[in-house]
This record gives structure tokens, C-alpha cells and sequence, in this order.
């Protein structure tokens, strides 16, 4: 499967010294570790890192950095959702397809595997290749005392999504198109039509909930990855 790793981002909320997916948790820039994580999946086979103009320096890193599996695709800069369509419009790209946030640092290639075989586990019906949101409670969030800043209830939970999603192609009158989901925790639930088939993977592995938006995520992170988590 391919991956899309949304790297675009400044992110203002963080108050780092640098752009958001450069700042370091275990001495190492977040994006750096995701790709990791996505370079050790059994499941992925390629890598595109989706970079963005507010991001110069991401930008710079990723064109500098990216080794044979990986692909550098600039987008706009006009949003997750709209970088994200943008992505999933390069010809390089084929779906269904993985898409990670950058601000997952410790996320791990045994995770990004789990997915991709619940996934492919999914009954594809009504659609072809239906999409897939994966979140974790919002209780496991708070426990773990980092934030949740966009939630959604689901049968009788309230839910955080992780920043992971999986893409999948829409079965249409027209025969078909990509709709790709929200997937960011700061751009709140998708508008989503009658056409989108989209399921919930709820998972409670906190290497998931960890999305470094402000310093005290970040605080979390390190001391997390310091005990082996």
C-alpha cells in the first residue's frame, strides 16, 4: 500500500522554535520518526511525503532526505483536505491508499501494519474500497494527558481520530473517484456524501494517541518513548 505522510504543516499551536514537523522528540524530528515507522512496514511500499509553502524547511528536509522508496509531492499549502486531493491526484499515487500525520512520533511499524490488515480484512460492500478513519477514546487521551481537540461520538464513545487513515476508491454511477477524508485532528469531522463508504477502526494503542499539537504533547511523547511505549 502506498502511504501519504502530510507533512505541510507549520503548526502554530506547538510554540516550537521550528516548523512543526521538525520538532524533536528523542532528539529527532517527528517526521523523521514517522518515516521510519513507515519505511519498517511490511505492509507499505512506498512513501510519498506530501509537503506544503507554509513548511519551507520541511519541504527542504524531505527533498534533501528522501531515499529510493520515497516520493516528495508538493501541494499548495490550501489545507489538509485539499493537499491531501491533491496527493491522491499525482499519478504516482495509487489507492487505496495510507495516510499518516506528521505529528505522530511514536508511531511504529507494527501499528502502521495493523491497520493495513484490518483493512484489508474490511467487507468491501456497498463500495469497492471503502475508506477507513482510525480513532482511539478520547478517554485513553486524556488519561495519557494529552489533548483532544477534535472528538466524535460513536456508539455511545467519544472518539478521537488519530491522523491515521486509510483512502479507498468510491463506486459511483460514474465508476469511480477518490473522496479522501478529513484525517486531521485540527480540521474537524468531513462533509461527507450518501457515495462515501467510511469505517471506524477504534484502536487503544496509545503510540496512536499521541499527537503532538502543543509542548506538554510533546513533554508526553518524550517521556513515553523513553520508557518503550
Amino acid at each position: 500500500m502506498n502511504a501519504l505522510l502530510m507533512c505541510g504543516g507549520r503548526g502554530t499551536r506547538l510554540d516550537s522554535a521550528t516548523e512543526k514537523p521538525l520538532h524533536e522528540v528523542g532528539r529527532r524530528p517527528m517526521l523523521d520518526r514517522v518515516r521510519t515507522a513507515l519505511r519498517r512496514a511490511e505492509r507499505v511500499s512506498r512513501v510519498h511525503l506530501v509537503t506544503a509553502p507554509g513548511a519551507p524547511r520541511t519541504a527542504r528536509h524531505a527533498a534533501e532526505t528522501a531515499d529510493p522508496h520515497e516520493t516528495v509531492i508538493d501541494a499548495a499549502g490550501e489545507g489538509y483536505v485539499a493537499d491531501l486531493g491533491r496527493a491522491l491526484d499525482d499519478p504516482r499515487v495509487s489507492t487505496p491508499a495510507l495516510t499518516v500525520a506528521a505529528d505522530l512520533p511514536l508511531l511504529a511499524a507494527d501499528a502502521v501494519d495493523d491497520i493495513c490488515n484490518h483493512y484489508a480484512a474490511l467487507d468491501p460492500e456497498p463500495t469497492a474500497t471503502p475508506s477507513l478513519t482510525v480513532c482511539v477514546p478520547t478517554a485513553l487521551k486524556d488519561a495519557l494527558g494529552v489533548s483532544a481537540d477534535t472528538t466524535r461520538a460513536h456508539g455511545g464513545r467519544e472518539l478521537a481520530p488519530t491522523g491515521v487513515n486509510v483512502v479507498g476508491r468510491v463506486a459511483d454511477d460514474e465508476g469511480g473517484g477518490d473522496d479522501p477524508p478529513s484525517g486531521d485532528p485540527d480540521a474537524g469531522e468531513s462533509d461527507t456524501t450518501p457515495e462515501y463508504d467510511e469505517r471506524l477502526y477504534v484502536t487503544h494503542d496509545a503510540r496512536l494517541a499521541v499527537n503532538v499539537n502543543r509542548l506538554a504533547d510533546a513533554a508526553v511523547a518524550e517521556r513515553l518513548g523513553a520508557e518503550g511505549r
